[in-house]
């Protein structure tokens, strides 16, 4: 069958505004959105940017709008959008660097403030264990793959450059909920303000997009109760 490509196209160092391509490419339903971009780049202009590396929804570097909608390119086949007709851009709250290239740095910036990493007090003797129940909690935000797909999605995001986004909190949830974790409370609950996990809209957009079903407003919703929790904890303490 053939499909048809509509690929916005831009590149900031030529000083042209973005314009729409179209591109026509032979493939069968089980051939990914992935796949039919490398054809198109290879067979018909070697020009086309777009990032991919592990072709199994594992790395996330695919990720663009396909007809609108936040998804990875690499897992989107052909036969599931419904139309020979795709309509594929960069994903949007991200500077374009060029096509279908965003710069992710303002993500994975506030990724790291969030200080993605246990930070675990003196060892017990026998080690950490850790219960099912405990780690059921957590297991859904380690899935979390990084791909911006939940950024690109939020309405937050698109409006409020202060706000960390929906991966950059619910990955501190999965930190803060780890028995292991014993990081004061007073630097992680730098996130309590309107700008930061109060200022999410519970739209779960997020949660639409997420690939891997990670559930990121999910995860905010149980931060907000372990803030209002830590918030009673101080309180009780200063008046002892």
């Amino acid at each position: 069958m053939e499909y048809r490509f509509r690929i916005l196209r831009f590149d900031p160092s030529t000083g042209e505004g973005p314009r729409f391509r179209d591109f026509l490419c032979e493939a069968d339903g089980k051939t990914s959105v992935l796949e039919a971009l490398t054809a198109i780049r290879e067979e018909q202009d070697g020009t086309l940017a777009f990032r991919h590396s592990c072709r199994e929804a594992v790395c996330g570097s695919c990720a663009m709008a396909i007809n609108g909608r936040a998804e990875l390119a690499c897992r989107t086949l052909l036969g599931s959008v419904g139309d020979r007709t795709l309509v594929l851009e960069p994903l949007p709250s991200f500077d374009v660097r060029k096509d279908l290239v965003v710069d992710l740095e303002p993500f994975f910036e506030a990724y790291r403030k969030i200080e993605p990493f246990i930070e675990p007090g003196a060892p017990p003797e026998k080690g950490y264990r850790i219960g099912g129940r405990e780690m059921d909690r957590i297991t859904p935000f380690i899935n979390c793959i990084l791909c911006g797909c939940c950024h690109a999605a939020c309405p937050v995001v698109s409006r409020d450059g202060r706000y960390p986004g929906p991966a950059a909190l619910a990955k501190l949830y999965r930190f803060v909920a780890d028995p292991r974790d014993r990081r004061p409370f007073d630097r992680w609950s730098a996130v309590n303000t309107e700008t930061g996990a109060w200022g999410c809209d519970t739209v779960f957009r997020c949660n639409e997009v997420c690939p891997r079903d990670v559930r990121p407003a999910d995860g905010i919703s149980a931060l907000r109760r372990k803030l209002i929790a830590g918030m009673i904890r101080k309180v009780l303490r200063l008046k002892r």
